[in-house]
């Protein structure tokens, strides 16, 4: 090959270039400028009209931590990392997309060769080519593949979780078939481009690929017959491609564009909240004049872009406890109907109804009561969703619009007023908060840090341990077991009030700082070091919610899984566990959102001889008992019990004692046994009661 030959000489087609052909009387070179020219400005003007509410919408959280957001792209977006736990769905999702990475190359050529026949992508040599041709083929192949397969899986054998129920809308199945029918369309083109080069050089193309195929299929064609497919496929896929790009940002396929910059802009931090939007008040939540969301552009622009980036693919909601139940909640059609919302308010061509219908109330029009108050937040939509759409904090600025104009559920307007008169939804008078610590048997009394008495540790209680007579045994049993780990530790009794977790997830924002700022004080005023509950909601208050502390916090399990490794304390077997079979529930704030799922499993199977089976549904895909936020007071409307759901897990595993680590957990489980009548079978405890009933101790204890 001499120097001025083009580099791509030895993929060289002898048919004449596209550029060369005639469609309709219009030289091929004017529609391979013309095309693309027109799609983009399309293109473009259709993103200014989608990006207009997000430059309405209400300021989101300030960006940080760049290195970690870029970490998390590469992770959930660029390398799928959530697609898979839906096996065959993810592995089809991967190889599309991975299929679309490897293929932009042949893409961005294909327009320009349009353009310039001797176009050569970033200047690749004949070795890249050669290196590039055989991955291009294998990758149309494998989207082809995937693409009918998952046609088939639609039009046929279509997973309930794509259902659509009649309230949420209209069934999507013929527009993802037809998004489906593009992709094929896409790719036997581009096949039929290739493969009519090969027939006409008398080469084979990689056996097995749609390319290879083509090739045979047109061996033998005269020339002009393989110019006319070489021509036509070359003009049928870039229509395809440019339509395609246009029509992304008109359906759920709008995520192929906005789900990088969602997951980059994702909140870093699972189980915390974003506040409420205060700007327009300088930073008072006091003189905002409305608080929450009533109406769409009272939402971040980062709820709106969730919105936009749904896959629709179904997963929150089949991993939804709430839907589970038969409540009136699917947190899939929270967003899409979310997006639908948007694009009628800001269609591609404004018109006067569309003008007039900016101030629609959410509530009551596109999202119901019953619903929003349907959520436990216990994370499970979130830590499914492969493009890390956020819920929790769209279903609580709901409820805040819905506590701003005091449309609330009956049910929790009580436990509500008793927390911000008594600090607590029990209705136990303040000073009696520490009277659960009098009397433990077969301990010195339990410090209590009031300025003057002082120590290493604050057990931070909490309401439903310190106040609830059918809990008081928990916060007894976790000062015991302190008391056997050595830990110097106290309580702040009279003042410590409720840590406010569930009253902020219910939407009341200032009750929760007036909780927050109250707390705070005590455990300053206390000087303690560091702080262990027993309470995973507690626990997530404290550590998320509350910035105006700086000692660690850590659960009791945490503790007793340090004390047992370090040799400080010995559990050991009884009579009862040789016919016990222990399963663990991880409670939703103390597993998906703080990441603790091992500590309460090394204390069951510190026990000798003890036998742990898992639930179907463990540790970050966990079936919530339902006892998340205030739903001790509040019951939506629903087909079953969360809570009985969740002990026929345990049953199905052929466990007889449920192991907990939250107070909630122990009621609403312990309830269900109950109700089922399988007391006789099952029972329910603590991981701290569990380590206390097993721990050795001297003869005096």
């Amino acid at each position: 090959m001499s120097a001025d030959e083009p580099q791509n000489e030895q993929i060289m087609s002898p048919l004449s270039p596209p550029a060369d052909a005639e469609i309709l009387g219009i030289s091929g070179h004017v529609l391979a400028i013309a095309i693309p020219i027109l799609a983009i400005c399309l293109f473009t003007y259709i993103m200014i009209r989608r990006l207009q509410p997000l430059l309405l919408a209400a300021p989101s959280e300030s960006i940080d931590s760049l290195s970690d957001r870029l970490g998390r792209v590469l992770k959930y977006g660029l390398l799928q990392y959530k697609h898979p736990r839906y096996l065959l769905a993810g592995s089809l999702h991967i190889v599309l997309f991975g299929g679309f990475v490897l293929l932009i190359v042949d893409s961005i050529s294909l327009v320009f060769l349009g353009i310039d026949d001797d176009f050569v992508f970033l200047g690749m040599g004949e070795r890249a080519q050669a290196i590039y041709e055989p991955i291009k083929a294998v990758a149309v192949s494998l989207v082809f593949a995937a693409a009918v397969i998952a046609a088939m899986r639609r039009a046929v054998c279509m997973p309930e979780r794509y259902a659509v129920p009649e309230r949420f809308g209209k069934d999507r199945t013929a527009g993802a078939l037809g998004i489906l029918g593009l992709i094929i369309a896409l790719m036997l083109s581009s096949a039929l481009f290739d493969g009519s080069v090969y027939a006409a050089k008398g080469e084979g193309a990689l056996v097995g690929t749609l390319s290879w195929v083509a090739a045979a299929l047109l061996a033998g064609q005269t020339l002009h017959v393989l110019e006319q497919a070489h021509h036509g496929a070359y003009f049928v896929h870039e229509l395809i491609f440019f339509f395609f790009l246009c029509i992304l940002p008109l359906g759920k396929h709008f995520h192929v564009i906005t789900a990088l910059p969602n997951i980059f802009f994702m909140r870093l931090e699972r189980g915390s909240l974003r506040r409420p939007n205060t700007v327009a008040a300088g930073g008072d939540l006091l003189a905002v004049e409305r608080t929450g969301v009533h109406i769409m552009e009272d939402f971040s622009w980062k709820s709106m872009l969730d919105f936009y980036s749904c896959v629709d693919c179904g997963r929150c909601s089949d991993q939804c406890p709430a839907n589970a139940a038969g409540r009136p909640l699917s947190p899939r059609f929270i967003s899409t109907r979310g997006r639908e919302h948007l694009f009628a308010k800001y269609p591609l061509f404004p018109t006067s109804k569309s003008a007039n219908s900016k101030d629609i109330p959410l509530l009551g029009n596109l999202y119901d009561a019953d619903e929003i108050w349907s959520c436990t937040t216990c994370g499970a939509c979130e830590e499914e969703c492969p493009v890390t759409i956020e819920y929790i904090d769209k279903i609580v600025d709901l409820r805040r619009g819905c506590m701003d104009s005091g449309d609330i559920p009956d049910s929790i307007k009580k436990p509500l007023e008793s927390i911000k008169r008594l600090g607590n939804a029990q209705g136990l008078p303040r000073e009696f908060r520490g009277d659960w610590a009098q009397d433990i048997q077969g301990q010195q009394k339990v410090k209590i840090l009031d300025g003057h008495v002082s120590a290493d540790t604050l057990y931070f209680v909490d309401s439903m341990s310190s106040c609830d007579d059918r809990v008081n045994k928990l916060a007894k049993t976790t000062a015991r077991v302190l008391d056997a780990m050595n830990v110097d530790f106290g309580i702040l009794a009279a003042k410590e009030t409720d840590s406010g977790h569930d009253v902020r997830r219910y939407g009341e924002e200032l009750l929760f700082e007036e909780l927050r700022e109250q707390n705070t004080q005590g455990i300053n005023n206390s000087a303690v070091k560091r702080i262990v509950t027993s309470d995973p909601h507690a626990l997530n208050a404290l550590k998320k919610d509350y910035d105006q502390i700086d000692q660690e916090v850590e659960h009791i399990s945490e503790v007793l899984m340090r004390h047992l490794n370090n040799g400080d304390i010995k559990l050991t077997a009884s009579d009862e566990d040789k016919t016990t079979v222990y399963t663990y529930h991880d409670a939703c704030y103390l597993g998906r959102h703080n990441e603790i799922y091992d500590a309460p499993r090394e204390v069951i199977d510190s026990i000798p001889g003890a036998v742990r089976v898992e639930m179907e549904k463990a540790r970050d895909r966990s079936f919530c008992c339902g006892g998340g936020g205030l739903s001790l007071y509040h019951s939506p409307p629903e087909e079953r019990q969360m809570e009985q759901m969740r002990v026929e897990m345990a049953r199905k595993a052929g466990a007889t004692c449920i192991v907990t680590a939250c107070p909630n957990c122990n009621v609403r489980l312990s309830d269900a046994i109950d109700a089922k009548g399988w007391r006789d079978e099952m029972q329910v405890i603590d991981v701290v009661e569990l380590a206390d009933r097993h721990m050795e101790r001297p003869q005096s204890q």
